[in-house]
């Protein structure tokens, strides 16, 4: 049998399939989680200037970060390669980001300090409690999340949406719509129409 690669697993995910407790796709996800988390420990030690912040997550997660994007550490990652981060993003201090199912954040969008966005389920069933089923996180552009937000697998945060802070997303979020609480729910909508720019 050929050996995994990381496109591999990526597709897998990507796909929203099962990664079962024990397998092969299960330890390459924890050796790649090893290595990401050796450059996570680099960017969290002492201060590096923003292009030396922007080399070090380009490094994490495998693409071109832009040299809009600021991000304030410590930032935590336990994958990154499945971690798509658009321009003029801001993520502030102490986010920490569970992208193996795959987060994507829109251009332009805030991202407040000590954030958690999760994209993998286990099992309920506590006999395959090591079981992973992986659901992405999409914040869409110019969307901003308070401090303390935490995003469950699988939802959608809409363009110009605000996350208030502390609120746990469990359900998409529409586009413009303010949400706020545990779970979020809708506060009202800002108003704006279309697409924010």
């Amino acid at each position: 049998m050929p050996q995994m690669e990381l496109q591999d697993l990526v597709d897998h995910v990507n796909r929203c399939a099962l990664i079962q407790g024990g397998t092969e796709q299960h330890r390459f996800m924890h050796e790649a989680a090893r290595r990401a988390l050796k450059v996570v420990a680099e960017l969290n030690t002492g201060y590096h200037p923003p292009e030396e912040v922007r080399a070090l997550l380009s490094r994490l997660t495998g693409r071109a970060v832009d040299d809009s994007v600021t991000v304030f550490p410590p930032f935590y990652s336990e994958f990154s390669k499945n971690l798509n981060i658009g321009k003029d993003v801001f993520i502030n201090i102490g986010c920490r980001f569970q992208d193996t199912g795959g987060i994507t954040i829109g251009d332009g969008a805030l991202i407040g300090h000590s954030t958690t966005l999760t994209t993998l389920n286990h099992s309920i069933d506590p006999d395959r409690r090591a079981d992973m089923t992986p659901a992405p996180i999409v914040i869409g552009r110019n969307a901003w999340l308070g401090a303390g937000v935490t995003a469950v697998p699988g939802v959608t945060i809409g363009d110009g949406a605000i996350v208030g802070a502390g609120a746990v997303v469990t359900k998409d979020v529409p586009a413009n719509a303010i949400v706020a609480g545990v779970p979020a729910t809708l506060i009202r909508m800002t108003g704006f129409t279309g697409t924010p720019n």
